[in-house]
Parts: structure tokens; C-alpha cells; sequence
């Protein structure tokens, strides 16, 4: 069986599309009728986000810690006790491929870290479009870490200790412990998703803090509010 754990906090908009974009992975023809078992894991949520998850076919795991690293270590847990072979990880503001678990079992690693694509870079200047062109490596042999992207066998996460309880960059930390045991990880832009350039992170240093802080570096004139810029998730390079 393979598992696919999506943490969610307050995402009303955007959790509808996600979850459809990953029901059609789990059903793709290439995974040959395995079960594909997904939690949903909403996380001090004070919106509409519990009624659209339970509309669909998934686990709905609430609880109150305010930390994705909790989430997605809770939601690995359950499927992990219903016997996941296979943990894919995404976020409620990302759509995955078609093919996205197919990509990522194709790769026969212990883990796989897969690049994100922007969803659309209305509302933040262009120079930092610019920069995400430059700067983004987004072919294989990357060394980008993104929690909207990324799978790990059973055996690989238990040995590494599972996501820490962070409130951010959990994921770099995983990827950290599984590098110091000695892990296969593919570092890889076979497996496909594309992620909100929304400016208001759900979290601190998350991907809108990064785009955010990159425009300030690009524009410098540029006297930015709150609620402008942009941000990309905690990366290696």
C-alpha cells in the first residue's frame, strides 16, 4: 500500500483542487490497482477545509499543534500502522502530476526529492520570476528540498526518525538524517507538481516568506507591505 499525507491548515481555496489532482495519481493505470491510501491532516483549521477533505474518499486527521512537521509525522504514523510501504508527502496549496507517484516509485530510491514549479507569478515583480529562472535548478541532481514533493520508503523513514516536530524546514531536516545514514535519495524533476506563489505563508520561512525576501533583495526601491512579495520554500543549493 502506498500512503500520501497532505497537512493542511485554513486551506478553504485551494484544498479542493489538490485533492483531486491527487486522487487522479492515485488512480493512474501504472500503479497496477494498488491501494492508495491518503490522510488529509488538518491542523488547527478554523475554516471550511474539514467539510471539502471529507467529501472526498481520504483519512481526515484534525488536531491543534500548529506545526507541519507534527502533521506530516502524524499522518505518516497512521498510514505507517496500516502497513504503507511507500509515504509521497504534498501540500494543500500544490497540484501534483498525473504521474506523480509513478514517477516517484520509478526511481527505486529510498527517497526522492523532487522540484516545484510556481503556479503563477501575478502580483509579485518580475524580477523575482527573473530570479527564480536563474537560480532554481529544476532538472535531476538538484539539491532543492521541498515538502510538497518528496517520497520515502517505510523502512528508509523509520531509520531516519520521521519529520521532527518543527514549524518549518522539517523537511530539510528528514532529508538531513537520511543523508547521514547513508540513504539513496534521487534528486529529481521526473516527479511533477506546481505550488502557490501566494504571498501569506502558512508558515514562517515557508515559500512566500522566500519570495518575499527575494524581492525586497531584487527591488530594493520597492517598499513592500505584508501582504506583498513572494516566497519559495526552504531550498538546498
Amino acid at each position: 500500500m502506498i500512503g500520501i499525507v497532505i497537512p493542511a491548515h485554513d486551506e478553504e481555496a485551494l484544498l479542493e483542487r489538490c485533492l483531486q489532482a491527487v486522487r487522479e495519481a492515485a488512480a493512474h493505470d501504472d500503479l497496477r490497482g494498488e491501494e492508495v491510501r491518503i490522510v488529509v491532516v488538518l491542523d488547527a483549521c478554523s475554516d471550511g477545509s474539514e467539510s471539502i477533505a471529507r467529501r472526498h474518499p481520504v483519512s481526515v486527521l484534525p488536531i491543534q499543534a500548529r506545526k507541519v512537521g507534527v502533521a506530516r509525522a502524524l499522518g505518516a504514523d497512521q498510514l505507517l500502522a496500516q502497513g504503507a510501504r511507500w509515504l509521497a508527502f504534498t501540500d494543500a496549496d500544490t497540484l501534483v502530476a498525473p504521474d506523480w507517484l509513478v514517477a516517484q516509485l520509478g526511481l527505486q530510491a529510498d527517497a526522492v526529492c523532487g522540484t516545484v514549479m510556481p503556479d503563477d507569478w501575478r502580483g509579485h515583480p518580475p524580477e523575482v520570476r527573473h530570479r527564480f529562472a536563474r537560480d532554481y535548478l529544476d532538472r535531476d541532481d538538484h539539491r532543492h528540498i521541498h515538502g510538497a514533493n518528496f517520497g520515502v520508503c517505510a523502512r528508509a523513514y523509520r531509520q531516519a526518525g520521521g519529520f521532527p516536530p518543527l514549524s518549518c524546514h522539517e523537511d530539510v531536516a528528514l532529508v538531513q538524517a537520511l543523508q547521514a545514514m547513508g540513504a539513496h535519495i534521487a534528486w529529481s524533476a521526473r516527479p511533477r507538481v506546481s505550488t502557490s506563489t501566494r504571498p501569506q505563508s502558512k508558515a514562517r520561512g515557508g515559500f512566500g516568506d522566500t519570495l518575499r525576501q527575494w524581492a525586497v533583495e531584487e527591488c530594493p526601491a520597492l517598499a513592500l507591505s505584508p501582504q506583498r512579495g513572494l516566497s519559495l520554500p526552504r531550498t538546498t543549493c
